[in-house]
């Protein structure tokens, strides 16, 4: 589908039940499930564009206890679900917001198949012992084909989507309640609004306040990643949290003028990375951090991806990063490892071991245990240089597992809500790959049920 939405131009009426800011998949599920519930939503996109950085997420949707994981002869509890996410945000998550969104995955995925939006392949992504990543048949992008399937409905509820309209203010009532939002072209109003404007990994001045180790970082964000809802709610007068916890993604593929984020799914369905030399050096599947930590570490602080023609089959974005240069291909090894300028040998000597362990389902080095389905020895052979890249800000507006909005007392601000990247809390220390999404579409859905819910006392 083409990127298109309402100019502008277009009207934009004065009122509506519901002012969705943000066109990413937390926004689009959000009006659609309160149009479903009898609302009338607007969204509106500062873009001129829609989609937002999730139009960049690549691996996949995580979710336990689903009828695709059965399917594939998975099962298991979604206690566990949470634990290795608890685990891997460093036991720092919101137990609330964890458990809201470790329960509600399974049904978040049967919303999408409701909708026509199928999930049946699975993969898996760092820090995870299960295959919960969920992803289309097709092996396709996440995030495209989740915007642009999601749009669908969205034109078929006829769904109004302005870009190009950025909200300066939130405007509030005598009591404070927020009832609209200032443009530059006219203020707009509404019983409720939600925040769903994505993070701040794009924003050099919130960068620089809260991580200034970080401010000479790329990042894999879209421009338009800039903290705007979290500005915007700050002067109604709500809490932030966990502002400092930014994620930094280990594989970024930086040596072009755009950084391109290399999904985690090319680890999961198998692939190693390796140093200067052509050695590994890390647990491909350790936490984001973890990794990120390891490349870091090395003399030449970035790294190198190195698979074959099966992870390739299986990782149809690699399609994508090849024909934006970022891949190097190879018929032998031999010719890899001098393309590359890595050590013959050693490089010949890693994937050697690295097949030994796969047979043995046993990597006495690193202590891998996931991706580790299928040996590396299927030419043609390929690299992808890396390093690590500002990618996720884990920090962002203090909500409950309602959705809504808490001001600096723990209070309810009345009228607004929030859910994706905007918020703070779920994730801890670090996000797990494949969470992101999964959190746009549960708490997307949480948003919509709410504030429809709520506006029916309005």
């Amino acid at each position: 589908m083409a990127n298109t939405a309402n100019k502008p131009n277009d009207s934009v009426k004065e009122d509506y039940d519901l002012i969705v800011i943000g066109s990413g998949c937390a926004g689009l599920t959000c009006a659609i499930q309160a149009r479903e519930l009898g609302l009338k939503p607007v969204i509106l996109e500062k873009m001129e564009t829609f989609g937002g950085n999730s139009m960049r997420a690549s691996s996949g949707m995580n979710a336990s206890e689903t009828i695709v994981q059965l399917k594939h002869g998975i099962v298991e509890d979604w206690h566990d679900f949470y634990e290795e996410t608890y685990k891997g945000g460093g036991k720092l998550n919101d137990p609330e917001l964890l458990e809201y969104f470790a329960s509600h995955g399974a049904l978040a995925i049967d919303w999408l198949a409701a909708h026509g939006i199928v999930l049946d392949d699975l993969t898996i992504t760092g820090g995870m012992s299960r295959m919960r990543t969920h992803r289309p048949k097709s092996l396709a992008p996440i995030g495209a084909f989740l915007v642009n399937n999601l749009m669908k409905r969205v034109k078929e509820l006829e769904i109004p989507v302005v870009c190009g309209v950025k909200a300066e203010r939130l405007l509030t009532d005598e009591k404070g309640a927020v009832c609209g939002v200032k443009t530059a072209r006219r203020n707009v109003y509404a019983k409720a609004v939600v925040l769903a404007t994505g993070g701040f990994s794009a924003s050099k001045d919130l960068i620089a306040k809260y991580r200034p180790d970080l401010k000479s970082y790329r990042t894999t964000n879209h421009a338009g990643a800039t903290g705007d809802g979290i500005k915007l709610a700050e002067e109604v007068g709500a809490e932030v949290m966990q502002m400092d916890l930014v994620q930094v993604h280990p594989t970024v593929q930086q040596d072009t003028d755009h950084a391109y984020l290399i999904g985690e799914a090319v680890r999961g369905e198998g692939a190693v990375l390796v140093d200067g030399n052509g050695k590994r050096f890390v647990n491909e599947l350790s936490t984001r951090r973890i990794v990120s930590d390891a490349i870091t570490a090395l003399k030449e602080k970035s790294a190198y991806l190195v698979f074959d023609s099966q992870v390739k089959k299986r990782v149809k974005a690699v399609d994508f990063y090849q024909k934006q240069g970022l891949v190097v291909e190879a018929k032998t090894l031999e010719d890899l490892a001098k393309k590359v300028n890595v050590k013959e040998n050693d490089l010949k000597q890693t994937l050697e071991k690295w097949n030994q362990a796969v047979e043995k389902k046993q990597d006495s080095e690193f202590g891998r245990k996931t991706g580790m389905e299928r040996k590396l020895n299927q030419a043609p052979y390929y690299a992808i240089h890396i390093a690590p890249a500002i990618h996720y800000t884990m920090g962002g507006l203090h909500i409950d597992k309602q959705t809504h909005v808490l001001d600096k007392s723990g209070n309810v601000i009345s009228g607004l809500f929030a859910c994706g990247e905007v918020c703070g809390g779920l994730h801890g220390n670090n996000r797990i790959g494949g969470n992101s999404i999964s959190e746009t579409i549960i708490f997307g859905r949480q948003v919509g049920m709410r504030a429809a819910a709520e506006s029916k006392n309005k």
